[in-house]
């Protein structure tokens, strides 16, 4: 009950923030920290509760904009529609993704992930109808009331996204599946001779995960109001999916959550700040710290802490 209430909160404050503020900056900045939540919470799924590393996170985020670009350039559906298609396109890429390869284990399968990213990006760099190479420009829609200004829509969207991801993170991780992935992250071997249906709670996870980061990349073309191969498919997105629950914490829904504030927010104030550059070198320094000091995240941090307290 705790839980609905807190996302019935967050949901209010978003909603609220886009009624009352009036820099559009605040929304433009929200906006990637909440998608960062999203991606984060989606790779967990499958990164953090079953122990698949993924690079390929910028192969779902990317088919899930230029799915939502492509939907909206030949028919102008609208943005809800654009990401259910975002989302059920890269679940279907999740799911085929997943039966080709969660056979392979550790640095075989990562390396297929990033494998997937570059099919993607070579794919919509050689289709002229989604922009090439060059891109495709788009123009926003009118801004639907009671909003009054389209970053605003966004942000509140993607803030609904966010919760909507928690929500089935924490479902995952508290029902069978989350049991059953975990026993696969701890012992593959011991969890078949268990009874445990590895094959199918990884492709599942997969598929979900891919899912979710569809999703998160459907409202980014009209975000930018642009959208080309080499930002849209970029690795960066792969590497703040993985740093945020490595920082936050990978046992509990709540790290991603955790380590994506707190990655994304100090990224948009050194961009500011200092430079867009110097981004990548946060994540780096961010992660040596905590790979060093505290290698199960802030969670499992704060977890020891109350161990040696009580």
């Amino acid at each position: 009950m705790k839980f609905w209430i807190s996302c019935a909160v967050a949901m209010f404050a978003a909603v609220a923030l886009g009624a009352t503020l009036k820099n559009e900056y605040y929304f433009f900045a929200g906006y990637t920290v909440l998608m960062f939540i999203v991606l984060a919470t989606a790779w967990n799924i499958l990164g953090g509760y079953a122990g698949y590393v993924n690079f390929g996170t910028p192969a779902f985020f990317g088919l899930g904009a230029y799915t939502a670009a492509v939907l909206f350039k030949a028919y102008e559906l609208p943005l809800a529609l654009q990401i259910l298609a975002a989302a059920a396109m890269s679940g279907l890429l999740g799911l085929g993704a997943g039966l080709l390869t969660l056979r392979l284990r550790g640095i075989f399968f990562a390396i297929a992930t990033i494998a997937l990213v570059v099919i993607m990006e070579t794919l919509f760099i050689n289709w002229r109808y989604a922009g090439g190479a060059t891109g495709l420009q788009l123009l926003r829609p009118p801004v639907t009331p009671p909003f009054d200004s389209y970053i605003k829509m966004l942000f509140v969207v993607m803030a609904g996204m966010a919760v909507a991801s928690v929500a089935i993170a924490r479902y995952i991780e508290t029902s069978w599946i989350g049991r059953g992935l975990r026993a696969i992250r701890d012992s593959e071997e011991a969890a078949e001779a268990s009874g445990v249906p590895t094959l199918k709670l990884k492709v599942f996870a997969c598929t979900i995960s891919g899912a979710l980061m569809g999703a998160a990349g459907a409202p980014m073309p009209m975000y930018l109001s642009f959208i080309e191969p080499a930002s849209t498919f970029n690795l960066n997105y792969a590497i703040g999916a993985l740093a945020s629950p490595m920082i936050g914490g990978t046992a509990h829904y709540l790290g991603p959550v955790i380590g994506a504030i707190l990655l994304s927010s100090l990224q948009q104030l050194v961009t500011v700040t200092i430079s867009n550059e110097v981004n990548v070198l946060v994540v780096g320094v961010m992660l040596v710290v905590f790979v060093v000091a505290a290698p199960d995240g802030i969670l499992g941090l704060l977890r020891k802490v109350r161990w040696k307290r009580s």
